[in-house]
Parts: C-alpha cells; sequence; structure tokens
C-alpha cells in the first residue's frame, strides 16, 4: 500500500510529524532570539566591565617592588676632604625657628645643620613653632630623640640643647633676629650673615623651612642625607607605637599599602578644585578658603586638567587596582578628617575593604599619648609609612616628599605619586571604556611616577625629595642593566590571565644609566643663580619680590627650565608639585594632619 503524501499546490513533500514540527520550530526561535539579543548582551557586558575592576594585572611584574632597585644603595658618608667639627672653631651661636607642622620642620631642622656648618656655628637645638594651623606645643624633645639627635652629628656640627648658664643673659641681649630668603645660596650665608654672626656672637632665623638652596656640593648634600635620614629619629613612644601597628599589619597580612590621603578640607579648599558639592561644597570649602588673604580664585576645571587637584578616594583605589593590587590588598590609611567623611571613603573602602587607620588598629588608650598633639600623630603614621611595602601620596606636599627622599635612599621602596594631570582627564571618560582599557591606561600614565630608581633626573625636584648625591650604583650596575635589555628583547611574549598581551612595564631596561659622578655633577650645577634678597629684620616688612608668603611656598617651581607640560615624567614631579603646595606651608603645616 502506497504511502500518503502531502500535496501543496503541485509540489509533494515527505510527511513531517507534529513532534519534529514542533522542535524545528522552536529551533528556529532560538536561533534568531539569539541573534536579536547578541547586541544588547555584548553592551550591558561592556557597560559592566567599564565600572567594575576585576582582577586584571594581578600578577604584573614589579607590583610590591621597584624594578632594578638592587643595583642602587643609599650613601652618605664625607669624602676624603670633608673635615670633622672638631677641627674648626665655632663663630658663635646659630638659633632657628622651624615653622610648619612636623615634615615641614623636618626640613627645617635638616637644613639647620647644613647652615651651622656653613657658618662654623653651634647649632642650639631647634625651637618648633607653636602658633601654626595645628597649634602643637610640642618641643623638639617631645617629638624626636634629642640625645641621639646631638650625638649623631657631633662629626658635622657641635649642637647643644640651651646656652650656657652664665653667657645666656649676655648673648640673648646681643642676638640679632632675622629672616633670610628662601632657598639662597652658601654665598648668601656666608657673605650676609657670617659677619653679623661673627659681630654679635649669635643669630636668630626666624620662619626657618626651605631657607637653603636645593643645590649643594656633595658632602653637603650628604650632611643633609646623615641628618634627616640617621640623625632624626622620634623619640621612643612615638617609635614604640608606630612599629606596633606595622606589626600588627604584618600580623594580618604579609605585605600592605600606606596610603597618605589627604583629602582633608583644607587642603581641598586651597586647591581651588571643585568635586561636585554643589553650592554646599563651594560654601563650606569657600569659608574655608578666606584663611589665605593672597589665595587668588583658580579656575577648578582648568587646574583638574592642569594636575594640580588631589584625586578622590575612589579615584586613588581605582588607580590602585588599575596598577595590579587585587581587593585582597590590605591598605593604612594616614590622613586626617576626610572631607564627606564615611561618604567620601565608601567607594574606596568597596575597593579594598581591607582598610585601616591608627584609630582602627590601636585603641584610644593607646593614643591617649598623641591624641591632642597634631605633630605626634603624623610622627606615628610616619613610622606606618616609611615601613610599608608600597607608598601612595595623593599630592606632593611635605611629607610625601620627605617619605619619597627617604624610601629611596632605602632601597628604593615602591614609592607611587598619581600622575594627577594625566589621570584627571582619563577619570571622568573612564565609563566610556572597558576596564581592561581604562587599566592600560593607568599603567601607561603611571609610567615615570611609581618611584622607580634613575625615574627623576639627578637635580630635579626638591632634595629632601630626591637625593641624588647619597644614592648610589652598585660597581655591577650597569653591566646587569645590559645583560637584562638583551634577555627582554629575547623573552617571548606573556599572556595576562584575561588572555591579553601583558603590556611589558619595563621603562627603567630602557633607560641609561647615569653614572653617580655625572649626577653629582649635575646636581652641583646651577642652571640660573639663585635671587639674592636682603636680609629681612624680624618684624620688617618683606620685600615684595620675595616669595615668603606660605600660600606660594611652593606654587613655583625651583627650576627656570622645568618643563610644565607633563610630558616628560622625570620633569613632571617639579611641575606637578603645586598640588600639595598647601602642605608646604599655606596652612602653616596642615600637611602633617594625621
Amino acid at each position: 500500500m502506497a504511502r500518503p503524501r502531502n500535496r501543496i499546490r503541485g509540489f509533494q513533500f515527505p510527511a513531517i510529524s507534529s513532534l519534529a514540527l514542533v522542535f524545528g520550530s522552536a529551533l528556529i526561535a532560538l536561533a534568531v532570539l539569539s541573534v536579536m539579543s547578541g547586541p544588547f548582551l555584548d553592551n550591558e557586558k561592556s557597560q559592566q566591565s567599564s565600572i567594575q575592576p576585576g582582577q586584571l594585572g594581578a600578577k604584573l611584574e614589579h607590583v610590591w617592588d621597584s624594578e632594578n632597585a638592587e643595583l642602587y644603595y643609599g650613601c652618605s658618608e664625607p669624602s676624603e676632604k670633608y673635615l670633622s667639627q672638631s677641627s674648626v672653631e665655632s663663630n658663635g651661636y646659630l638659633f632657628i625657628v622651624a615653622s610648619g607642622g612636623l615634615n615641614q620642620q623636618r626640613t627645617g631642622i635638616t637644613d639647620s645643620i647644613a647652615v651651622a656648618r656653613l657658618l662654623n656655628a653651634t647649632l642650639v637645638v631647634p625651637e618648633l613653632d607653636h602658633r601654626s594651623y595645628w597649634k602643637d606645643p610640642s618641643n623638639f624633645s617631645d617629638i624626636f630623640d634629642i640625645d641621639w639627635f646631638i650625638s649623631s652629628v657631633a662629626p658635622d656640627v657641635k649642637v647643644i640643647k640651651e646656652l650656657p648658664p652664665g653667657s645666656k643673659k649676655f648673648i640673648s641681649k646681643q642676638m640679632s633676629s632675622l629672616r633670610v630668603p628662601r632657598k639662597v645660596t652658601p654665598h648668601y650665608y656666608l657673605t650676609r650673615i657670617l659677619p653679623i654672626l661673627k659681630r654679635t656672637q649669635s643669630v636668630r632665623l626666624t620662619k626657618f623651612d626651605y631657607r637653603l638652596a636645593n643645590k649643594l656640593d656633595p658632602d653637603m648634600q650628604k650632611l643633609r642625607c646623615r641628618t634627616n635620614y640617621k640623625a632624626l629619629r622620634f623619640t621612643q613612644p612615638i617609635q614604640e607605637m608606630g612599629q606596633e601597628l606595622v606589626n600588627r599589619m604584618r600580623t594580618k597580612t604579609g605585605q600592605y599599602i600606606a596610603l597618605h590621603l589627604r583629602y582633608e578640607s583644607d587642603m581641598l579648599a586651597f586647591s581651588n578644585c571643585y568635586y561636585g558639592g554643589g553650592d554646599k561644597e563651594r560654601r563650606e570649602l569657600g569659608a574655608i578658603r578666606k584663611r589665605w588673604k593672597t589665595l587668588h580664585y583658580r579656575n577648578p576645571d582648568r587646574e583638574r586638567r592642569n594636575g594640580k587637584c588631589p584625586l578622590t578616594p575612589e579615584e586613588v583605589g581605582l588607580m590602585l587596582r588599575a596598577l595590579g593590587y587585587g581587593k585582597d590588598t590590605y591598605l593604612y590609611v594616614a590622613s586626617g578628617e576626610i572631607y564627606n567623611g564615611e561618604a567620601s571613603l565608601a567607594p574606596l573602602k568597596a575597593l579594598f575593604p581591607n582598610f585601616f587607620t591608627k584609630d582602627t588598629l590601636a585603641t584610644k588608650e593607646e593614643l591617649k599619648p598623641f591624641a591632642k598633639f597634631s605633630s605626634r600623630m603624623a610622627a606615628v603614621d610616619y613610622v606606618v609609612c616609611s615601613q610599608s611595602d608600597v607608598f601612595v601620596a595623593n599630592n606632593n606636599g611635605n611629607m610625601a616628599r620627605i617619605l619619597a627622599g627617604e624610601r629611596r635612599f632605602n632601597g628604593h621602596k615602591r614609592t607611587i605619586r598619581p600622575n594627577a594631570k594625566k589621570l584627571g582627564t582619563l577619570f571622568p571618560a573612564r565609563h566610556t571604556m572597558s576596564w581592561e582599557d581604562f587599566a592600560d591606561k593607568v599603567r601607561e600614565f603611571q609610567k615615570g611616577f611609581m618611584g622607580n630608581p634613575m625615574e627623576m633626573r639627578a637635580g630635579r625636584g626638591e632634595f629632601h625629595e630626591n637625593p641624588a648625591a647619597c644614592i648610589c650604583e652598585k660597581p655591577d650596575a650597569r653591566e646587569k642593566i645590559k645583560r637584562m635589555n638583551e634577555q627582554h628583547e629575547k623573552r617571548p611574549s606573556k599572556y595576562m590571565e584575561i588572555g591579553k598581551l601583558e603590556e611589558e612595564d619595563n621603562l627603567k631596561l630602557h633607560d641609561p644609566i647615569i653614572p653617580v659622578e655625572d649626577r653629582l655633577n649635575e646636581e652641583a650645577e646651577d642652571d640660573a643663580e639663585d635671587e639674592e634678597l636682603p636680609l629681612v629684620t624680624d618684624g620688617e616688612q618683606l620685600n615684595p619680590n620675595e616669595v615668603d608668603t606660605n600660600e606660594e611656598l611652593l606654587l613655583e617651581s625651583e627650576d627656570p627650565d622645568v618643563n610644565t607640560d607633563g610630558n616628560d615624567p622625570m620633569t613632571a614631579e617639579d611641575a606637578d608639585g603645586a598640588t600639595g603646595a598647601s602642605d608646604d606651608g599655606a596652612n602653616d603645616g596642615a600637611d602633617d594632619s594625621d
């Protein structure tokens, strides 16, 4: 019997069962749905990746250490021609008053030893400013180990705690109280100050911060290093409290990042930047801004484009995640009272849940001896930041520079400063790109801002930040660099976890190694003579040409040929320095808030 056939308009088809027809229709419908929904799903995935940092870069090289750091070491011993203090006769007593907060005062103390050496003067232990923004009444011996300081610098300068009882009244009566211009040369001290010292037997230099030139001869630079990195040791209570916090961080994790967030209201007010807080922010920060009579209005958008604005806590967190630090990284935050408090910190804590401060690591009872003294609290933070595996500074103020210099001296420990000029334009556009592309851009922009050796040319930036005269290379450094270059050229490309080609971030492998003697010679050269302004007797009107107002202290670059376009990361250290200008005296020490 013939099998029945379906007939449609003269054509014949095999019989199709109902079940097969249903399954076939379903498959066709799924295929159509897949084609139509694909772009929407891809778009959704792209949107998610643009705002959610993944684990990209979790295995990047040199996340926790600086490249080629093992080839350099700190060296501060004087040369053979350097004479000890015992071989020179004192010309009189030198008094200095170190102004500002803790780290601004630290620069003044360091330079006071160099100036005393220049003048062959006996230095009386420096006075600390008690009238600054923080009104901290602490004296030298409350913060620093005074006996250690005196004995450490004894081969270089004679330091006494106070004047001899029999001569105190006479010397005080004869004393000249003066203020010198900022960053003057040794010639200025020898021709202007020394004659007065010899005549009166005592000189008191007030407001002593950044009053000595950045570039000195190598032995004087090494004296600065010995003073700053070896002689200035905190008192035992401060050191022990800081070390205890370090130990508690180490107990929680093997490695940690210390972040000097610097997002307090005074910093934001001085920066003249705008962070989207509307009329409330403008009103609050505007009221604080009135403290500085010489602070003029600056366009917030232009300031951000020029890299003068501190990153927000969220932006700092995104930068760190893009650089390869995962969500499980432990973060120690050194900061004062953050503007807008928890609302500002919440995004950073979401990116790094292991978030700690001295207040969360220690009890109120433990911090009680320091709590009412801003400089002592800042000193505790300093210890934790100094010993961290990675230090991140959100501005270029005193604490950031002092720590950067110390960490370079002590083995080039990883020290990160945001390239605020380039990142400032990247962050607003981050939602238009994938996370992977964003992270690639961050790593590209941060080249030259990661604390690697030779990142800054000798003589660039503040000496306290870049103590090139005190950084020596090991004898086989150049040979090792040459071999590493050859291996790098032969090394095959590697792949990241996400399947993309790993970006070879080996900036220093391609940079020439400058011999130590060349770096010292370059640092000793003055491209332009420092302007030598007349002395100012305490209480007299300053010369209007002298840059002496606190808020202008670091707004201008020291080097006249500094590149301010931010294209050269080695000179951008200077050009971007104004980001932290308020730290350097604009608020008389607000940088050193804890």
